[in-house]
């Protein structure tokens, strides 16, 4: 099933959960969430898309396998239910031999990870070793069953003629036994939208941005100028919101923001604004 919003200027969001069998990008396996289309080109690349969640089981990811849809239209408003189960996680593989089975090693994985995110004076150094690694080894990466799943609800009010989304996640149906963090994505393509623009004035391009930094302004946009477009967020009462873009050869390409929330909180809301610059 598929879901086409038209906006406006020739840009339209979409929704699927079927991705026909596209293989881009490891990613290409993950459940995505709305996606701008431009034209009718798709601006996501590796991105996920707006309004999407991933679960932190400590220094387990956990993202979405599959999601069920339902829509409803009125006017010029849509309302689109998706409810997103939570299966999976990344894994380290051989071409043609399968995943790693190796504990320990994805202990290092997702602590290396970690220190990538957080220091930012270290990440060209540790990208730099992290490529390597993978290229020295004939590593690539797949998506797997995490022997983990729940689900959660998200829904989106689109106001088309305004350029806005809605974005509600409701997590009162999540497993709480052992989830640490919840965090809903809003991603789209880091080629497509290479540079970060806040209220505080802070103004990055490319590899400026970095990975993942938290924002303190009280509004932020990433562009793309090829597209004269912006999406931007706000920031949220109990929440954190980072910005990241990731661009590394044929295995990353995105550009966005997250918002980390207690999973003890059953509502979370806010908006994301579609315009021109």
């Amino acid at each position: 099933m598929g879901i086409d919003i038209p906006i406006f200027q020739g840009l339209t969001l979409k929704i699927e959960n079927n991705r026909n069998g596209k293989k881009d990008y490891p990613t290409s396996r993950l459940q995505k969430g709305l996606l701008l289309v431009y034209d009718g080109q798709e601006l996501a690349e590796e991105a996920v898309g707006f309004g999407v969640p991933v679960l932190k089981r400590g220094l387990q990811t956990i993202f979405a396998s599959n999601v069920e849809l339902a829509s409803l239209r009125r006017g010029s408003i849509w309302q689109v239910t998706a409810v997103f189960t939570m299966s999976l996680e990344e894994r380290i593989a051989k071409p043609g031999l399968g995943s790693v089975k190796n504990k320990s090693l994805y202990t290092i994985k997702n602590s290396f990870a970690a220190l990538i995110r957080r220091f930012s004076l270290l990440r060209g150094l540790l990208t730099a070793t992290s490529s390597g690694l993978r290229w020295m080894l004939g590593w690539e990466t797949l998506y797997e069953d995490a022997g983990f799943c729940t689900k959660i609800k998200m829904i989106y009010s689109v106001h088309g003629e305004a350029g806005r989304v809605d974005v509600e996640a409701d997590t009162t149906g999540l497993r709480r036994d052992s989830i640490t963090e919840v965090v809903v994505m809003n991603e789209q393509g880091g080629r497509h939208f290479d540079q970060y623009l806040d209220s505080n004035g802070t103004f990055l391009c490319g590899k400026e941005i970095g990975c993942w930094d938290e924002v303190t302004a009280k509004e932020a946009s990433f562009i793309s100028n090829t597209h004269r477009l912006a999406f931007t967020v706000e920031q949220v009462k109990g929440a954190r919101l980072f910005r990241g873009r990731e661009l590394v050869g044929s295995r990353l390409a995105w550009s966005g923001f997250g918002y980390s929330f207690s999973p003890t909180t059953e509502r979370f809301s806010y908006d994301v604004k579609i315009r021109v610059p």
